[in-house]
């Protein structure tokens, strides 16, 4: 395959547009009429799996790729996607990627590829993609605009054989699904109504899991360290606006099919990624590490699923995981559980090693002697240890929040 740089190197003669002529179609809306079926390197188009899509004298192509459920993508087989929607039936509470109730079908992987990052009007979406799972392939299809003034049959074509219930995207709930309600406000007299979604946005599930393990938690990052799936030859997203561009000049889709194929990869990662997700959240996969398990534990915390968090937080705190055993002790001092609450914290403070939740642990103790075993004398100690301990490792501050409310703390134990 030529490389990357060979490519834009042979297009580059013909992607010199100014940027205020980039929205301007080429062709007058006469032409487009009298050419309709006269469509440009159809036969490139047919190679790649694409067809034209005609109405109302103007047309859209129509990309379809069928992979068997045995394909692999990253670290799994799209079978195991249907493994893991069958994982979520077992599932006694709730979770917002719970596929509970669904089929793998009504699950729609949707992803766009517009002319600039920004929302409104002036922005253009020229590649709408979607992927189904059935009982036994996955079905990839893409809807291309070969003008921007063309939108009515992108559109029609792509909402008119929609019936799924839940989209699943990669910050689709802030990017991709809004650009899609704001290009069909504009044509909506034209159009089928806009269905309405349920939707799973795998972004902020990375995030919660990952965002400390890279800079920035891109899809292709992590494709890469978590999904073990890597591009070869890819052409990056950002360029995608300037290929778009060049092939509204001239209309050989040799560049815009390399995006497909990027677009088609986007798709295929969040089949693997809602898998992997779901493993992690379901704590179904051996390879999970403790820092995941944690983090699952908090995400479950977080949206009050109490009794799967101390579930997760009593699995880790097994291995002597200290933040799983203070994590833990919050929640059965909660229960008034409040003699397994010290133990814990006690480990966490005679264990630790000076980080934040030693010192905090001690400060968990001073309030446990303090309100429920009236214990002061003690209570004063855990204080004083805080302390210590605070000042042993950071830095004098002029603030230092820490440290003013453990003094506050020390003086009225002191007059009790």
């Amino acid at each position: 395959m030529m490389s990357l740089l060979n490519k834009l190197n042979r297009m580059k003669h013909h992607i010199v547009r100014e940027e205020k002529d980039k929205m301007t179609p080429i062709h007058n809306k006469e032409e487009a009429v009298s050419t309709a079926y006269d469509i440009p390197f159809l036969d490139i188009w047919e190679t790649a799996n694409a067809r034209p899509y005609m109405k109302d004298d103007e047309y859209c192509l129509i990309r379809e790729v069928h992979y068997p459920l045995d394909h692999i993508h990253g670290k799994y087989s799209f079978r195991e996607f249907l493994r893991a929607v069958e994982l979520w039936k077992q599932y006694d509470g709730n979770h917002p990627l719970s596929a509970k109730g669904f089929l793998p079908s009504d699950l729609f992987f949707f992803d766009t590829e517009t002319t600039g990052l920004g929302g409104g009007a002036g922005n253009t979406i020229f590649i709408l993609g979607y992927a189904s799972v059935t009982d036994h392939e996955v079905i990839l299809k893409q809807h291309f605009l070969p003008e921007p003034g063309m939108e009515v049959p992108l559109y029609y074509s792509f909402l008119e054989n929609i019936n799924y219930t839940t989209l699943v995207t990669y910050n689709g709930k802030a990017f991709d699904w809004p650009q899609v309600k704001t290009r069909h406000t504009l044509i909506r007299d034209h159009l089928p109504k806009l269905p309405s979604f349920g939707h799973f946005d795998l972004y902020h599930a990375s995030r919660r899991l990952w965002k400390t393990k890279m800079d920035k938690v891109k899809l292709v990052n992590v494709e890469k360290e978590i999904l073990q799936f890597e591009r070869q030859d890819d052409i990056p997203g950002y360029l995608a606006p300037m290929i778009y561009f060049d092939y509204v000049d001239r209309k050989n889709p040799e560049g815009v099919i390399e995006i497909l194929k990027h677009n088609e990869n986007d798709i295929l990662s969040l089949i693997t990624l809602y898998t992997h997700l779901t493993l992690q959240i379901l704590q179904a996969d051996p390879m999970q590490s403790n820092e995941e398990k944690l983090l699952i534990g908090k995400w479950f915390d977080y949206i009050g699923e109490e009794k799967k968090a101390i579930e997760t937080y009593s699995l880790i705190a097994e291995e002597d995981n200290l933040e799983a055993k203070y994590e833990l002790a919050y929640k059965l001092k909660r229960r008034r559980e409040y003699e397994s609450a010290k133990q814990l914290w006690t480990e966490v403070a005679f264990y630790g090693d000076g980080n934040n939740i030693q010192q905090q642990a001690y400060i968990e103790l001073a309030k446990l002697m303090e309100h429920q075993f009236k214990d002061y004398q003690l209570a004063i100690e855990y204080v004083r240890k805080a302390i210590a301990l605070h000042e042993s490792c950071n830095s004098v501050k002029k603030e230092d929040t820490f440290l003013e409310d453990a003094n506050k703390r020390l003086n009225r134990l002191k007059k009790k």
